[in-house]
């Protein structure tokens, strides 16, 4: 099945890793035509259109450039955990419930500069890989592992069996960020962008940690406050 992904970084960045695209649309006024002339060089069909046609196809800024993709390669937690089983002390992340496709674009870009190994998402109560995503990922989309899961509380226990902690995001009863020592195999556990971390899904936690805040917000961004912790980990594995 196939999906839209927009914009001309986007777009530009598959054409230049030869990423398959199964049809390229681009807006007729546009004057740069480098996207036109490598997207036929590498033989994909282009079809110059007006604007109200992409505009129909995505729901986005697509900067003129729209693409029909393949979907987006999504894992198994055991394909997952297979990929990364040499590894001393793998890093994932859990999402619960976020559904903001800004967001999860955002933790992906994130995941990737720290080389995290893998990012966890449910199938039901979770934005899913979009065209939003790939655009905000800025090409991390390609790089970072997305496994769907059924049960996110139930893979917490999984994966705790198999010798993970999990430390969720939480603003209340919870450690400061800074006071953990995050050498071990991790999952980060990042809640939803309102209502935080269910309830099953926090009795699984190993550890809650929280960022300390100096005004009266109870909270970050989820994708904010997942890249603060994801950076305080790799300035703990990796010290100067």
């Amino acid at each position: 099945m196939a999906q839209y992904v927009y914009g001309k970084n986007v777009v530009l960045g598959l054409l230049e890793k030869k990423k398959n695209i199964n049809q390229l649309f681009i807006q007729s006024n546009r004057n740069d035509k480098s996207v036109e002339l490598l997207a036929r060089k590498n033989g994909i069909k282009v079809d110059i259109v007006d604007r109200k046609v992409l505009d129909k196809l995505v729901d986005g800024n697509h900067q003129g450039y729209v693409a029909s993709v393949d979907d987006y390669k999504l894992f198994s937690l055991d394909e997952l955990l297979d990929s990364i089983s040499s590894k001393k002390n793998p890093l994932l992340i859990a999402l619960d419930g976020l559904e903001d496709p800004h967001n999860l674009g955002a933790i992906l870009r994130s995941a990737a500069c720290v080389n995290a190994d893998g990012i966890i998402i449910e199938k039901n109560r979770s934005v899913g890989l979009n065209g939003t995503v790939a655009k905000v990922s800025a090409g991390a989309i390609d790089l970072v592992k997305v496994c769907q899961v059924t049960n996110l509380s139930q893979s917490l226990n999984e994966l705790k069996k198999k010798g993970y902690w999990v430390i969720g995001s939480d603003c209340r009863d919870a450690t400061d960020y800074r006071k953990v020592d995050y050498n071990m195999a991790l999952v980060l556990v990042i809640g939803s962008e309102g209502k935080g971390m269910h309830r099953l899904v926090k009795q699984k936690c190993d550890i809650l940690v929280k960022l300390p805040m100096e005004s009266n917000f109870e909270s970050l961004n989820a994708s904010v406050a997942c890249s603060v912790l994801l950076y305080q980990i790799y300035n703990c594995r990796n010290p100067i």
